[in-house]
C-alpha cells in the first residue's frame, strides 16, 4: 500500500515539474533556433541573441524595467518593514485591524482595479498640485511600491513573530537604544526575510503588466509592455532569446540568494551553539 502511495506521489509531482518547465525547457530551447518560426526547428543558431542586442526598443525597455524594479523594491522592503514592525510589534492600538486590512489589501485586490484607482489618484493629485506632471517613470514606480509593500510586509511580519523578544529586551537591559538594538540585533535576525522580499518585489515590478499599463505614458513603456505589444503581432525568436536571458538573470538571483542565506542560517547556528556552549562553562565555574 505505501509503495503504491509513493508511486502515486512521485507521479503527481513529476506531472507537476513537468507541466511547469517544459514550456520554459522548450522556449529555452528554440531560441537558438535558426529559423524565423519559432514552432520549426531550423538549426543551431545564436543569431537571435545578436539581433536582440542590437534592438534598442527592447533594451531601453529592459534597462527602464530593471531601474524601476530596483527603486520600487528598495521602497517596498523601507515601507513593508515599517508596516510589519507597527503590527507585530505594537500591541493592540485602535484601527489596528484597519491598518492589517489596508495593509493587506493589495494582496487580493484585482490588479485592473488597483491600477485604475492609480491612475484616477494620479489625474486627481496632478489637476489639485500639480504633480505628478504626467505619467511615467515616476507613477510607475509609485504604482509598484504600493502593491509590492503588502508582499514584503506579510513576509517580515512572519519572521518578526518568531524573533525571540528576550533578546533584545537584555539588550536593552544591558543600556542599549531601541535604535541600536534594532540595527544590531533585529536587523540581522530578519536580514534573510529582507532580501526575499526585495527578491519578490523586485520579481513583480519587473513582470507586472496591468497596472504599468494604466499609469505609464509615453516613452514610459516597460519590458512587459513592450513584449506584449510584440507578442500581439506573433512571437519572435527574439523574444525567446530575451525570455532565455531573463530566466537565467532570476535563476541566479534566486541560487545567490539561497546561498547567502544559507550561510546565514549557519552563522546563526554557530552562534547560537557558542552561546549554550558559553553559559554551559559559565555554570560549571
Amino acid at each position: 500500500m505505501s509503495n503504491r502511495r509513493s508511486t502515486f506521489l512521485i507521479s503527481c509531482l513529476a506531472f507537476g515539474f513537468a507541466f511547469l518547465y517544459i514550456p520554459i525547457a522548450s522556449l529555452i530551447v528554440f531560441s537558438f533556433n535558426e529559423s524565423k518560426l519559432v514552432t520549426v526547428w531550423g538549426g543551431f543558431s545564436t543569431k537571435w541573441y545578436g539581433a536582440l542586442l542590437e534592438n534598442e526598443q527592447v533594451l531601453e525597455a529592459a534597462w527602464l524595467s530593471v531601474r524601476i524594479a530596483f527603486v520600487n523594491a528598495t521602497i517596498a522592503v523601507v515601507l513593508g518593514t515599517m508596516a510589519a514592525i507597527v503590527l507585530v510589534r505594537c500591541g493592540r492600538f485602535r484601527g489596528r485591524a484597519l491598518f492589517a486590512g489596508i495593509t493587506a489589501a493589495p494582496l487580493v485586490m484585482p490588479e485592473v482595479i488597483t491600477g485604475l484607482s492609480l491612475l484616477l489618484l494620479f489625474v486627481s493629485l496632478e489637476q489639485w498640485i500639480g504633480w505628478p506632471a504626467g505619467r511615467g517613470v515616476t507613477t510607475i514606480t509609485i504604482a509598484h511600491a504600493t502593491f509590492c509593500m503588502a508582499y514584503v510586509a506579510v513576509i517580515v511580519q512572519a519572521r518578526l513573530a518568531s524573533v525571540d523578544v528576550s533578546i533584545e529586551e537584555a539588550a536593552m537591559d544591558l543600556g542599549a537604544r531601541p535604535v541600536r538594538v534594532f540595527f544590531l540585533i533585529t536587523l540581522p535576525i530578519i536580514a534573510p526575510s529582507l532580501l526575499s522580499g526585495w527578491l519578490l518585489a523586485f520579481t513583480l515590478s519587473l513582470d507586472d503588466l496591468v497596472i504599468a499599463s494604466f499609469v505609464s505614458g509615453p516613452g514610459a513603456s516597460t519590458l512587459p509592455m513592450v513584449i506584449f505589444s510584440k507578442v500581439r503581432l506573433g512571437v519572435s525568436p527574439e523574444i525567446n532569446a530575451l525570455a532565455t536571458i531573463l530566466i537565467v538573470i532570476v535563476a541566479m538571483a534566486v541560487f545567490a540568494a539561497g546561498v547567502v542565506m544559507s550561510r546565514q542560517e549557519r552563522q546563526r547556528e554557530r552562534d547560537a551553539q557558542r552561546a549554550v556552549a558559553g553559559g554551559g562553562a559559565d555554570n560549571a565555574g
